[in-house]
């Protein structure tokens, strides 16, 4: 085991126990919502305060990253995340991406350029948001001042990252292509409308589904919870936690008229796989 995989919390007594924390579980605007003063908005319960959507895996030779929000510096300090040893990428919008900057602190910990692994698209989108973070550094650059990747394409076939196999799984983001991820009996799939045919195959027989349900109300490129129930009732996962929360859905209020296989996830939810 090298010294950074003893960076990994997901390890006790000297085994390694398989497990993904839930960094954000709010939509685009985060909870609270900036100038609303709505019951979820001003609510006490830390439940319905929800950072940006994304995830830490800890797997056995290390830990990666899904997607980069915007909070992620908070995110990753409230989990006592103190280095990533890789970053995979669902789609390439603001608030799955913008805390990329944050991550300038790994490579120099690791002592090597941090592996990120995304679709051409979403390095098109990050090559024009951090154009900095991909130009020859200059001279002057020291330590962690300006980013260091090793670019890495993925597609929809499954790969090995740190010890564990990832299956990513198409899905539709309205009419954007993203990407979902099975990790064993354990899929990550926000930001999803619509799931293609060629993709139900890949979500059959999980224990954990992670699954976008941004309120109650239709939306162009989000299950609502209508939507969700129906994409559960079809796959039967044992439990389901719905993700990618506006503030229209009060936690102990939603949960209470969900199936009980069926809950809202909040920040800091842990399942193992």
């Amino acid at each position: 085991m090298t010294s950074e995989a003893n960076d990994n919390p997901s390890i006790k007594n000297g085994g390694i126990r398989k497990e993904l924390v839930l960094l954000g579980t709010g939509t685009s605007t985060g909870v609270p919502m900036i100038g609303c003063d709505c019951d979820v908005c001003r609510s006490p319960n830390p439940r319905n305060n929800r950072m940006r959507t994304g995830v830490a895996v800890f797997a056995p030779d290390g830990t990666f990253l899904i997607d980069t929000s915007p909070e992620i510096r908070l995110q990753l300090i409230r989990e006592q995340i103190s280095v990533a040893h890789a970053v995979i990428f669902t789609h390439g919008h603001v608030d799955h991406l913008f805390g990329l900057d944050d991550t300038r602190l790994f490579p120099h910990r690791l002592g090597y350029p941090l592996p990120i692994y995304m679709e051409e698209s979403t390095e098109t989108t990050m090559r024009g948001a951090f154009g900095y973070a991909f130009k020859e550094r200059p001279p002057e650059a020291k330590g962690w001042s300006i980013p260091q990747f090793d670019v890495n394409r993925i597609g929809e076939e499954a790969f090995e990252l740190l010890g564990q196999t990832i299956q990513p799984v198409r899905l539709l983001h309205g009419r954007l292509p993203v990407l979902g991820f099975r990790l064993n009996d354990v899929a990550f799939c926000t930001d999803v409308s619509t799931i293609p045919d060629e993709s139900w195959s890949k979500l059959e027989g999980l224990d954990d589904l992670v699954l976008d349900a941004l309120r109650d109300k239709p939306h162009p490129t989000h299950f609502s919870i209508d939507q969700a129930l129906e994409v559960v009732d079809r796959l039967k996962p044992k439990r389901t936690w719905l993700t990618h929360i506006s503030h229209s859905l009060e936690h102990e209020a939603t949960n209470a008229r969900l199936p009980a296989n069926v809950q809202l996830a909040y920040d800091g939810l842990r399942i193992q796989f």
